[in-house]
């Protein structure tokens, strides 16, 4: 059930309206989804939240766009927001994400949720050759 009502005439606020079309523009689509309709019930929010998605998903980036949607709905699953893995997997889909592929995700989610529940029960130390800009014995002696 949602917490807020979306505005009834979004797009006669000119921020909303903007945004809206710059949706429209990036993603090559007429389709304004409910996440963004109903965060329109705040303008600012909007587009700032708008901004920050366009930099991190739209721009050109060393993510393949696809990779960066897997990722998204794999964060997604973690955090519990149905409606973004389906969002983001939708998504994934529509850049060519394949069933093969989508079943690898779901695979690589399942195991970094048990090994991380273990990690968490051991508590083991992490390796300082895991840790960046640490020296690890190894690379000290070359």
């Amino acid at each position: 059930m949602p917490t807020v009502s979306p505005p009834a005439e979004p797009e006669a606020d000119p921020r909303v309206k903007a945004v809206f079309d710059d949706i429209r523009a990036t993603r090559g689509s007429d389709f304004i989804n409910n996440f963004w309709l109903y965060l329109a019930f705040d303008a600012d929010l909007l587009v700032a939240t708008w901004a920050e998605v366009k930099a991190v998903m739209a721009a050109p980036s060393a993510l393949d766009p696809k990779v960066k949607e897997m990722i998204y709905a794999a964060v997604s699953a973690a955090n519990g927001c149905d409606y973004c893995v389906h969002s983001h997997l939708a998504a994934a889909r529509a850049k060519g994400m394949s069933q093969a592929e989508q079943a690898d995700l779901f695979r690589v989610m399942a195991l970094a949720g048990k090994t991380n529940h273990l990690a968490n029960a051991i508590r083991p130390p992490v390796d300082a050759a895991f840790v960046q800009g640490v020296e690890t014995r190894g690379e000290r002696d070359r």
